[in-house]
Parts: C-alpha cells; structure tokens; sequence
C-alpha cells in the first residue's frame, strides 16, 4: 500500500490557495495591489508579472460526466485563482496526447496538466515537458513507475485503499445475503494493462478477502469496459448471459454502470445480483435512497472536481516555484472520499453536484 501524505499536502494546498485568492481579489501578501493584465485578470506569476497559462492535456472528454466534472473543476479554480488554462481533448489516443502536449509547449503554457491516456504511452510527452523545463502535474491516472519521478505532483484518491473499502463492505453485504454459500463475482474495469484499473482490481479483490467468514468467491476473468457504458454493454451482457448464477459484479466506475446494468437485465439476472462501484455519482446514491433494496448497495467516491481544482492548485504552486515537498511531498496527493451504502447515502448526497 502506498504511503499517504494527503495530511501534510493539504494544509500547504489551502495556504496557497488563500493566498492566490487573495491575490485574485486585487491585493497581494503584503495588502498592496496585484499584477494586472489590463484586462481585469489577476497575474498569477508574481515573478514575471504574467498570467500562469495552464495547459490541461485530458486523455478523453465525450462520454463521461466524470471527466467533464474533473474539468470543470479545473477551469473554475483556475478562474478563480486569475490564471488562464488550455483544455486539449486526446479522445482516447495517445498518439493524439503526445502531440497535444507538445502543442500546449509550442504556445508557450507555464505549466502542463495532464491526464494520461497511457502510463507508458506518453513518454514522449513528459521527456518534452522535462526537455522545456516546464513543471508537469498529473492528475486522475498515473504515469508509470519510470516516467512518475518527472511529474510535480500526481492528484488523485488513493485508488488502492478506496477500492479496498468497497470490496470490504460488499463482502459485508454478501455475508447477510449469501450466508455460507459460495459466490460467482465478475470486475469490470477500464483497459486491460492499465494501472488504475489494476489498482482498482486489486484493492476491492483484497478488500473482500480481508472480512473473516466473508463466502467464498470465484472470479470469472476480469470484463473492460473503456470507463464508458456503450463499451461495457456488450462484455456484461455476454459474461452474464453465460452464467446466470452470477452474484456480485464490481464495477470499477459509475460512468459505465448504466451499460453494466443493462447487460446484466439483458441476461435477465439484474435482480439478482450485488453490485458495488466506484465514483460517487449522485445520481447513484439517489437510487440507493430511493431503492434501498436495488442491486447497487454500495458505493465508493474519488471525488473528480476537487481532483480537478487541486490539480491546477498543484500546478500553480509549481509555475510560481513553490517545493514539492511544501505542497506535495513525495510527490503524490490524495483526495478524501466516502464511501455511500442504502443506509447513509443521504449523508453524501447534494442534488447539485453530479460527482
């Protein structure tokens, strides 16, 4: 398990973001004037007087509220911090990514954000950001084990330990259903390879394996459904429709619940079966409220707009030359999360948000 720093990084993150803010309201540190670029916008580096432009490389928008929400989190904190920020959209290439980054470079961003497609991938994307010293936070996925050490600072939830949480509480929920007798369990992830999904995998796997008397469960092959519920439609329905004494699916993100359970009806065993995911979607603790004996029972939050707002927190403390290790020791931030069964999901449910 890695180790967390979310304690320590926090209280620098909202120092800094006070004092931006403070700086974004017309005054600076010292109460005197800040920076103007004639156009009413706050400067955002006090060292060279100029707006910190951001470029934010996202590695696919069309599809996902998620990934609209992280984003919208981003361009609103920056806005509220006076910078400005560039959005580019890989659609799921990262042939694409790589030359969106280089682009970001080309029109001169102080500092890029990027939400890899591909951990390994886009190597050629962080060796030009480390080639044009310009500071790189990563943000949602991660970059590999090699090319991590370049980045300022990775924002995300600690995948491991929030999937944990869920695999636990299923087997939880499994013990009072299923009692002594044995379980069938489907995951459905993102892409094969990929680290995140890995994570995820892994921590609800070892989550429901850490609850004593929990039943003993059998895992058919892990499904993908690309974080995106057209794509996992198909893989569900089959996988389901060939054992139809399926009982626990762990969807690893809400954005593709919708297809999962319109595989799982297809097949004719929606009903039957336990389901517990991973996002926080309100709209998915609405319908553990409303239905309380439904087939999702629990579900895990990653919290994608304060991903996106500390991101460019992060990335503004790296253009303005702030420390790792002030902001983001070790490198890595986590977001706190919750995790919403039928019996607290009022607790966490706000109507206007949709993460």
């Amino acid at each position: 398990m890695r180790t967390t720093t979310r304690g320590i990084a926090l209280g620098s993150v909202l120092a800094l973001s006070l004092a931006l803010s403070a700086c974004a309201e017309g005054g600076d540190a010292d109460g005197g004037a800040a920076p103007d670029d004639g156009n009413g916008a706050t400067a955002g580096d006090a060292g060279s007087g100029d707006t910190i432009t951001i470029g934010f490389s996202q590695r696919r928008l069309a599809g996902s509220d998620w990934w609209a929400t992280l984003l919208q989190g981003a361009e609103d904190k920056a806005e509220e911090l006076g910078a400005e920020i560039i959005v580019t959209d890989a659609g799921g290439d990262t042939v694409k990514q790589n030359s969106d980054v280089q682009t970001l470079l080309t029109q001169g961003v102080d500092v890029v954000i990027m939400n890899p497609h591909d951990p390994t991938g886009v190597a050629p994307a962080v060796t030009a950001v480390a080639q044009d010293d310009v500071p790189l936070v990563v943000v949602n996925s991660n970059l590999s084990e090699e090319l991590a050490p370049q980045q300022f600072c990775y924002v995300a939830e600690d995948q491991e330990a929030v999937a944990f949480g869920l695999g636990e509480q299923i087997a939880e929920f499994a013990k009072e259903r299923f009692g002594d007798e044995a379980v069938k369990a489907v995951v459905v992830g993102g892409y094969s390879g990929e680290t995140v999904t890995t994570w995820r995998h892994d921590g609800v796997v070892a989550g429901y394996e850490s609850v004593a008397d929990a039943p003993e469960i059998e895992y058919l092959p892990i499904r993908y459904g690309e974080w995106l519920p057209d794509r996992a439609l198909d893989p569900v329905r089959d996988i389901a429709t060939a054992n139809p004494d399926l009982d626990i699916v762990f969807s690893l993100s809400d954005v593709m619940l919708p297809g999962i359970k319109q595989g799982l009806s297809d097949a004719g065993i929606l009903d039957q079966v336990l389901i517990g995911t991973y996002d926080g979607q309100m709209a998915v603790l609405k319908e553990m409220m409303d239905n309380p004996d439904g087939p999702v029972q629990a579900n895990a939050s990653n919290e994608p707009y304060r991903q996106g707002e500390t991101a460019v927190e992060m990335a503004v403390a790296a253009a303005r030359g702030e420390s790792q290790e002030d902001v983001c020791p070790g490198g890595e931030f986590w977001i706190d999360t919750f995790l919403a069964t039928p019996d607290n999901a009022e607790q966490y449910y706000d109507p206007n948000r949709q993460f």
